[in-house]
């Protein structure tokens, strides 16, 4: 298939993915990153399909990912989840997709992550604002398969900092014993490694407003995409499960943001779109070197390391109204108001 743009690392394919899937030799890449267009109940600009239909669409790219990853490969899929129309339950679209990759096409679950959007606006407003009967949905599973029960992976390359609690561990001292939960803490852990293992949830606001991409897309009149992932969340994978020169690929690229990443990292890349809107787009990703996210985001002065969560106790005080004997079935006047 004709490049529609070529770097120094990689390339844009404006075309059908799965065709350009065919053109690849088995087991030639390294890693498939990329967020697919969710299965959702509401039809969007960027093209979904009905999540109950989701499953058998996304099979075709799962053959196709298995054949041409290599056998240390891995591919990470980020997927936001679905309500059912009409009442506050959730699809079970995407934990389908995860247990059809494994039964049916043969991947491992390496392991599930969680995508926390900290700048989440409160959603779907009806069951969370109106009615208050659930709470924000916040978070998009990340799932990552792999090829082989063991594949390349390190995870020094994602640490994080110290907590204070941590530094102060270090510092002081503390004692060696077994935990009343069975977990044996010897004197290891006081070993200072200059950084923390990171958990499996990935803590990155999406709050784009006035990035290059976006004035690019402004300058020459494009609609810029509307459900890009921060940068973060695909540099975790690349950098965790690869390593420079590696292949990577994103067969659903919409705003190449993968592309972006790869390009900085020196991971040989290709990014697949469909759409020529959204390539054209793309294009301000590459006019200019990329910038390592952080270097804006952890600078010495920023508080942007960290996100904080709530303990869930931070507010049980005072008098608990009734819940409503309905499940909040019928909308009542004032149901919004705090309890």
């Amino acid at each position: 298939m004709p490049n529609y743009h070529r770097t120094r690392f990689g390339r844009i394919v404006l075309g059908d993915s799965l065709d350009y899937m065919a053109s690849l030799r088995p087991e030639s890449v390294d890693l498939v990153v990329t967020s697919p267009p969710f299965g959702l109940v509401r039809k969007k600009d960027y093209g979904n399909v009905e999540s109950h239909e989701y499953v058998d669409w996304f099979k075709q790219f799962g053959h196709a990912f298995r054949r041409i990853l290599k056998p240390g490969g891995s591919l990470v899929v980020d997927i936001g989840g679905a309500w059912i129309p009409g009442q506050p339950t959730r699809s079970l679209y995407h934990f389908e997709l995860a247990i059809m990759l494994c039964r049916e096409i043969g991947f491992y679950l390496a392991q599930e992550f969680f995508w926390w959007n900290p700048s989440k606006l409160p959603s779907p407003a009806e069951w969370v604002t109106v009615r208050r009967i659930r709470v924000k949905d916040a978070v998009n599973v990340v799932w990552w398969f792999s090829v082989t029960p063991w594949p390349k992976a390190s995870n020094t390359r994602v640490l994080t900092p110290y907590s204070e609690a941590m530094r102060g561990l270090l510092k002081n001292g503390y004692r060696a014993k077994l935990r009343p939960s069975g977990h044996d803490i010897s004197s290891k852990f006081a070993w200072d490694n200059g950084a923390s293992i990171p958990p499996n949830i990935i803590a990155v606001p999406n709050t784009e407003s006035n990035s290059y991409y976006l004035r690019y897309c402004e300058r020459h009149g494009l609609k810029p995409h509307p459900a890009r992932f921060p940068a973060a969340v695909p540099e975790f994978f690349v950098r965790m499960l690869t390593d420079a020169g590696d292949s990577v690929l994103d067969p659903f690229a919409g705003s190449c943001v993968t592309g972006e990443v790869c390009e900085r990292l020196r991971r040989k890349w290709a990014c697949v779109e469909i759409r020529d809107d959204y390539v054209q787009a793309a294009m301000g990703r590459f006019e200019r070197e990329g910038q390592p996210e952080q270097a804006a985001l952890f600078s010495a002065s920023s508080n942007g390391s960290s996100y904080r969560l709530h303990h869930p106790a931070a507010l049980w005080n005072g008098p608990e109204k009734p819940l409503p004997a309905d499940g909040g079935r019928k909308r009542r006047v004032g149901a919004g108001r705090p309890i």
